[in-house]
């Protein structure tokens, strides 16, 4: 009767902590930056993250990997993200080339992570001249992939 007790305590114990640990679950992301004039990747110095639209800024979220792309390491519940990414080792932000099609909109673009993770997105590059788009590759979505084309900000642009 003991032993019976301790098989059902043991098993009772082993479906409270798987879920706990479900509970704990994430979602993996990885972002690419491209070069919005060549279509080559850039590797920025930091990502500023933020989920669900709320205001704080994720940092610790995201880890960069030696080739430059990041790591994105959500919490299960967060639905949408936005992401910008800085250069030369300061605050200063790339801007998302997809926002340049749509300076009628305020504030960030947020990007959907179910869809990141079942289809993978790859942002318009709205930065680039027409000839220039010739001549870059736009990479295929991969599942769990985002790619951004991103320019740097200009002189006027810095002060916004």
């Amino acid at each position: 009767m003991a032993r019976q007790t301790n098989r059902r305590f043991l098993l009772l114990l082993i479906f409270a902590t798987c879920g706990f640990l479900h509970g704990q679950a994430t979602s993996t992301i990885t972002i690419r930056i491209l070069d919005s004039k060549t279509g080559k990747p850039i590797a920025p110095t930091g990502y500023m993250v933020r989920g669900d639209h709320q205001m704080s800024l994720h940092l610790d979220w995201v880890k960069v990997n030696e080739d430059g792309t990041g790591e994105l390491t959500l919490p299960a519940t967060t639905s949408v993200v936005s992401i910008h990414d800085s250069y030369d080792q300061s605050t200063e932000i790339y801007m998302n080339c997809d926002g340049e099609q749509q300076k009628d909109r305020i504030g960030d673009i947020w990007y959907s992570v179910s869809e990141i993770l079942d289809k993978g997105i790859v942002t318009p590059n709205g930065c680039a001249k027409p000839k220039d788009l010739a001549k870059i590759k736009v990479p295929d979505a991969k599942p769990g992939e985002i790619v951004f084309f991103v320019r740097q900000k200009k002189g006027v642009e810095k002060m916004y």
